[in-house]
């Protein structure tokens, strides 16, 4: 269990797990509110099926998903899928990320995303890649990199937002070649 601090400075008792096939529905919800929220509804339509089809469209090996919840109820998730290089180096795409809009700003994503990249090390990944806001992602370890270092999936349409960390406590090493995605992140819109 970890606590994490309220705003109202009472701690919130909150679990951290992997989601189950029964949490599907309920996290494809989450990402279409918070984003319909925060960007307008075009925007939550469409990450609401980017969340669904990394479930329906991605092999169990490719994709992690974890949850946090209060009382039983979801309230934020993230999800990291498997990136493939020349290299064979073992890489994940952290994307998306959405945490409830009455639980934001109180630490909630920034404990989920440590703890995938802590399961991500112990399952033998080296590299995690994210696409998204450099000041919130600084917070948890990332930093920004080059095209020419880790070459995106499809076009960037924001390339400061192309970001990385090292899962092996060294710096990001030149990824030779071409970068591909899973089936559901295949999408420039996405990019």
């Amino acid at each position: 269990m970890i606590f994490v601090r309220h705003t109202t400075e009472s701690l919130l008792a909150m679990k951290l797990r992997h989601h189950t096939k029964n949490d599907s529905r309920a996290i494809v919800q989450l990402f279409e509110s918070v984003f319909a929220n925060s960007e307008g509804e075009s925007e939550g339509t469409l990450i609401g099926r980017l969340a669904n089809d990394l479930f329906e469209k991605t092999d169990e090996c490719d994709l992690l998903n974890f949850v946090a919840e209060i009382d039983g109820q979801i309230i934020g998730s993230i999800f990291f899928s498997r990136l493939r290089f020349v290299d064979c180096i073992q890489a994940f795409l952290l994307a998306p990320v959405a945490v409830h809009s009455d639980h934001q700003r109180k630490g909630v994503g920034q404990a989920l995303i440590r703890h995938g990249l802590n399961a991500l090390r112990d399952e033998g990944a080296s590299v995690a890649l994210t696409y998204g806001d450099p000041e919130f992602y600084s917070k948890v370890g990332f930093r920004a990199i080059s095209h020419e270092t880790v070459m995106a999936p499809f076009e960037l349409s924001q390339p400061e937002g192309w970001l990385g960390q090292s899962l092996v406590g060294n710096s990001i090493e030149t990824l030779s070649g071409e970068c591909t995605c899973v089936e559901a992140f295949r999408e420039p819109a996405y990019w």
